[in-house]
C-alpha cells in the first residue's frame, strides 16, 4: 500500500477495493501460489461439497428403506462426509487467512515476500487464530442458539395462527441475520487479521476488533453482506446448474458453469482476504493508532524465528496526526 498511514482512514469502499486489487501485482508468484494451493481447494470445496451430498440425501429421500442397518450406514457416510469436508474447510479456511494477511503486512512493512517465508510464518500464526476462532465459535453458538429460538417461536405462532407473533418473529429473525450475524463476521474477520499483525488473540483480539469497528460498523456491514450475497448467488447458480440440472444441461455445459463458478469464487474469496487486512490498515487509521512499520516489521520476523526486541505493543495507540 503506497498510501500514507493517514490517508487510509479516508478510503471509501470502491477505493479499498481497488487498493486490495491492487496488491497482489506487488508479490504476483507469491499470491499466485497462495491462490492455487490455498484458496483454489477451500472455493472448490465449499462448491463441490453440495455435489457430493446431493446423491446421498437424495437415496435417501427417494428411497427409503426399512433396514435400520442400510439406513445407518447411509447417515454415517453423510455425517462422515461431513465431518472431513468441515475439517478441511476450517484448515484451509486459517491457512489462507494466515496466508494472505501475512503476505499483505510484508508488504506493508516492506519485509522481502516469499510463498516459502509466508508458509514457514503460517504454524505460528494459525496457532493464535485457532484460538481467536474458538472464541468467536462461542459467540456464534450463542448467536444460533438465539436464532434457533426464534426459528421454534416462529413455528409455534404459525400453528397457533398468532398473527402479530409471527410477525414479530420474522422481525427478530430478519433482524438477527441481517445485523447480528453480519456483524460477527465483520468482528471475525477483524480479529483474525489482530491476531496476525497484533500481539493479541482469542478474547482480546474479538475486543481490539470491537474497539476498531466503532465509527465503521456501516462499511464492515457492506462489504461483509456484499461478499456473503455474491457467494450465495455463485452458490445458488452453481447449485441449480451443476447440482440439480442434470435433466435440463448436459454434462459439457456443467462442467464448464461449475468450473467457470469455481474460478469466479476463487477470485472472489482472493479478494476478500485483501479486504479485510486492507480495512484493519483503515480503521486503525480512522482511530489514529498509526503502525510502527519496524515494530511491525520485527513482530512478523518473530514468526520466522528472527530476532524479536523486547516490546509490549506493536503499534503506538491514540497518536495525534
Amino acid at each position: 500500500m503506497d498510501l500514507s498511514p493517514g490517508e487510509l482512514q479516508f478510503l471509501s469502499i470502491p477505493d479499498i477495493l481497488r487498493e486490495s486489487i491492487s496488491i497482489p501485482r506487488r508479490a504476483a508468484r507469491t499470491f499466485y501460489f497462495i491462490t492455487l494451493i490455498l484458496i483454489f481447494p477451500l472455493s472448490f470445496a465449499i462448491l463441490a461439497h453440495s455435489l457430493f451430498t446431493h446423491p446421498i440425501l437424495r437415496q435417501l429421500e427417494d428411497h427409503p428403506t426399512y433396514d435400520p442397518t442400510e439406513t445407518r450406514h447411509q447417515w454415517t457416510r453423510l455425517l462422515v462426509f461431513q465431518f472431513c469436508y468441515l475439517i478441511f474447510l476450517f484448515a484451509f479456511s486459517l491457512l489462507s487467512t494466515a496466508a494472505v494477511v501475512f503476505t499483505v503486512a510484508s508488504l506493508y512493512t516492506s519485509k522481502p515476500v516469499s510463498f516459502s517465508s509466508t508458509m514457514s510464518a503460517i504454524p505460528k500464526v494459525l496457532k493464535r487464530l485457532f484460538i481467536t476462532f474458538l472464541w468467536v465459535s462461542l459467540l456464534m453458538i450463542i448467536y444460533n442458539a438465539v436464532f434457533l429460538s426464534f426459528l421454534i417461536l416462529l413455528i409455534i405462532a404459525i400453528d397457533t395462527q398468532s398473527a402479530l407473533l409471527v410477525l414479530f418473529c420474522m422481525l427478530v429473525i430478519f433482524l438477527l441475520f441481517l445485523v447480528v450475524h453480519v456483524y460477527i463476521t465483520a468482528l471475525w474477520h477483524l480479529a483474525s487479521v489482530v491476531s496476525v499483525l497484533e500481539p493479541l488473540y482469542g478474547f482480546a483480539a474479538m475486543k481490539k476488533s470491537y474497539e476498531l469497528l466503532k465509527g465503521k460498523t456501516r462499511m464492515a456491514g457492506v462489504l461483509v453482506f456484499g461478499y456473503l450475497a455474491i457467494c450465495a448467488a455463485i452458490g445458488s447458480v452453481f447449485g441449480v446448474v451443476v447440482v440439480h440440472g442434470g435433466d435440463r444441461y448436459g454434462v459439457f455445459t456443467r462442467i464448464v458453469v461449475g468450473g467457470f463458478l469455481v474460478g469466479v469464487l476463487v477470485i472472489v474469496n482472493l479478494v476478500g482476504l485483501l479486504v479485510q487486512s486492507v480495512f484493519y490498515y483503515v480503521c486503525k487509521s480512522y482511530h489514529h493508532q498509526e503502525i510502527d512499520k519496524i515494530a511491525l516489521h520485527d513482530h512478523l520476523g518473530g514468526y520466522l524465528g528472527e530476532y524479536v526486541p523486547l516490546k509490549s505493543s506493536i503499534q503506538m495507540e491514540n497518536m495525534d496526526v
